[in-house]
């Protein structure tokens, strides 16, 4: 073909295995190049350029396939011939099958040519191969056409209300236009039935067919990247996400997004030939390398996911971990953000929360009321069952008190007073109404003792100066009495 390009006639026959010599030589291999321009396959991927052919068909390893013509009798192969000749090596050439089959296919072609039409300056100005029209063509007039697609929009409107009625959003609007990928879809499904439809050159063939196989290729990942925008919408609709979740879907949908443009961007290298395995496996060790380097990172995000996935912690818990209490005000999938009770803001990484114990104060049902008091010795046994009696009922009767959590008891002789351990759970999940709660039955509590006739007792001691006798002993000889022991403090 490059030889029938140049005009070399004493060239094209000998890729021939024909016969035929001289001008009848010279026509066979100009009708095959008018073939083979006009309806080889574009993609040729069975072409191979081992000297031994391809090696599909063992049993003749001779002959090899390279395309189909198609015909109105119906499609033929096109054949070559590994022929020995003496004295030189051997050479594939165009099989006399194929050859006695070229006129006929020759006969088919549309031999009009479009450049009677047009400009010269347009047809005979090329760059990369390609004529100036066709570059105009993909330049200007499919865009022209991609925008006008767009006095289509009255067309689409009740297919996208009725979408929209069934699978969108409510709130939102339905879409008004007919959507990009679909005009790349339709045009290049135009640009494929023109190829089909008139006979141009293969090279011009191949322009335009690479053209519409990256406008499907595109629409092929817009509409993915769509479906990731809407599974995103969906999950949150559907399962009410909070902020937390709703950053992981984010991320989640990026990630999705990144993988369909490295899909595309892979299916392209391999549309124009190239093996993206290698690339493939740099980018695996690369990985290794970057997660080697970022562990600390990935330890942090793979906790935040588990603290997201498990609800351990969430927006507006009260936790305590260590000696910091505070409240959650953000999760992310690196760190979490905790505002203390001094109003600052502390940043904790995840893998830290999710390798620590955590206490979270405002998943309790219910708050502890638990207090020991003390009584003077002064106080009688009467007035103690008396206080006890009185502490009890006081707190059964309230309706914020569990009555079956309710102990009162005596439990021990103190160093300074009588003590008493009260115990008892009050109904609230608010820590301010405990406290509340709390201040109200200690008042009463007070009121308790004091109408038992006792007092709470305070740390003090009582000083006993002996004499040199022993308390409540009988008289004695104070000269038969040891001499009393006189300490210094």
């Amino acid at each position: 073909m490059d030889a029938a390009r140049a005009g070399k006639s004493d060239v094209t026959p000998l890729y021939l295995d024909t016969n035929l010599t001289g001008q009848a030589a010279t026509d066979l291999a100009n009708e095959l190049y008018v073939v083979l321009d006009s309806r080889l396959p574009v993609r040729l991927s069975q072409l191979s350029d081992r000297p031994e052919g391809t090696p599909d068909n063992p049993l003749q390893p001779d002959l090899d396939v390279v395309g189909t013509i198609s015909t109105k009798r119906g499609p033929f192969e096109l054949v070559l011939e590994r022929v020995s000749r003496p004295g030189s090596r051997p050479v594939w050439l165009f099989s006399r099958q194929t050859l006695a089959l070229i006129p006929e296919a020759y006969s088919e072609v549309d031999l009009v040519k479009i450049d009677r039409y047009l400009p010269g300056f347009l047809t005979k100005f090329r760059i990369a191969g390609i004529r100036l029209f066709e570059w105009l063509g993909l330049l200007l007039v499919l865009p022209f056409f991609y925008g006008l697609f767009a006095s289509l929009n009255w067309l689409f409107r009740p297919v996208a209300a009725r979408w929209h009625r069934r699978f969108g959003d409510p709130r939102e609007k339905p879409a008004d236009h007919i959507p990009g990928l679909l005009r790349l879809v339709v045009l290049a499904i135009a640009i494929r039935w023109i190829l089909a439809s008139i006979d141009l050159p293969l090279i011009e063939r191949q322009f335009w067919t690479t053209a519409a196989a990256l406008m499907l290729i595109v629409a092929a990942g817009w509409l993915l990247l769509l479906v990731n925008a809407y599974g995103e919408g969906y999950i949150r609709r559907r399962f009410g996400v909070g902020s937390e979740l709703a950053s992981l879907l984010r991320v989640v949908r990026r990630f999705a997004d990144m993988l369909v443009i490295t899909a595309s961007i892979l299916v392209i290298l391999r549309y124009f030939g190239f093996d993206p395995s290698a690339a493939l496996a740099g980018l695996g060790i690369g990985g290794i390398a970057v997660a080697l380097a970022a562990q600390k990172t990935l330890e942090n995000i793979i906790a935040g996911l588990s603290l997201i996935f498990d609800k351990a912690v969430r927006v507006g818990d009260t936790l305590k971990f260590g000696n910091t209490v505070g409240t959650v005000d953000y999760i992310g999938l690196r760190s979490t953000r905790i505002r203390t009770l001094d109003r600052t803001i502390l940043t904790v990484p995840n893998g830290q929360i999710a390798s620590v114990g955590i206490e979270t104060l405002s998943d309790r049902d219910k708050f502890w009321f638990h207090h020991f008091v003390g009584l003077r010795y002064e106080t009688t046994a009467a007035q103690l069952r008396k206080v006890v009696d009185g502490v009890q009922k006081l707190l059964a009767a309230q309706k914020q008190v569990d009555a079956s959590s309710v102990r009162v008891r005596f439990i021990r002789l103190g160093a300074f007073s009588l003590d008493l351990e009260i115990s008892a759970y009050v109904f609230t999940r608010d820590g301010d109404g405990f406290l509340d709660v709390q201040q109200e039955l200690l008042l009463r509590i007070m009121e308790a003792i004091d109408a038992a006739g006792t007092m709470i007792a305070i740390p003090s001691q009582t000083l006993h100066i002996a004499d040199g006798r022993l308390p409540d002993s009988p008289a004695t000889d104070p000269r038969t009495q040891p001499e009393p022991l006189r300490t210094t403090n």
